[in-house]
């Protein structure tokens, strides 16, 4: 179970997420460091308006950056993924086990029901040679 902070730290990572740029920019990041202008140059926006994307990004843990010289060097943040990683993998198991059960029931409910049918028609039959 989380506590309210690692909630907060979800609902912030979530958010940031939610925008396509900022996946964009996450995703671009998977595959290594980045100078702020490399991450710019596919996206249809200003810098300054990249800028304020990697700044939710930083806020939310999933990115840090580090300025050497003039050139700004952003890298994601693995340890940030694996609280939204964990959440999510909590709910897959949680949705498992209850289909699991789910399917036990109907599995059980369809061997009573062909128990049912099966002991009607041997009713029928016992009726038709009476």
């Amino acid at each position: 179970m989380l506590n309210q902070s690692s909630g907060l730290d979800l609902d912030l990572m979530f958010s940031a997420l939610a925008d396509a740029s900022r996946r964009s920019m996450v995703e671009r990041l998977s595959r290594g460091p980045a100078s702020v202008t490399d991450l710019a140059a596919p996206l249809a926006m200003s810098l300054p308006a990249v800028l304020q994307h990697l700044q939710v990004l930083q806020t939310s843990g999933l990115v840090r950056s580090q300025k050497v010289g003039r050139v700004r060097t952003c890298r994601l943040e693995p340890v940030a993924l694996q609280a939204a990683e964990q959440w999510i993998a909590d709910r897959r198991a949680g949705w498992a086990q209850r289909l699991d059960r789910l399917g036990e029931y109907l599995s059980n409910e369809a061997g009573n029901q062909i128990q049912y049918l099966s002991n009607e028609a041997g009713n029928q039959t016992e009726e038709e040679k009476d």
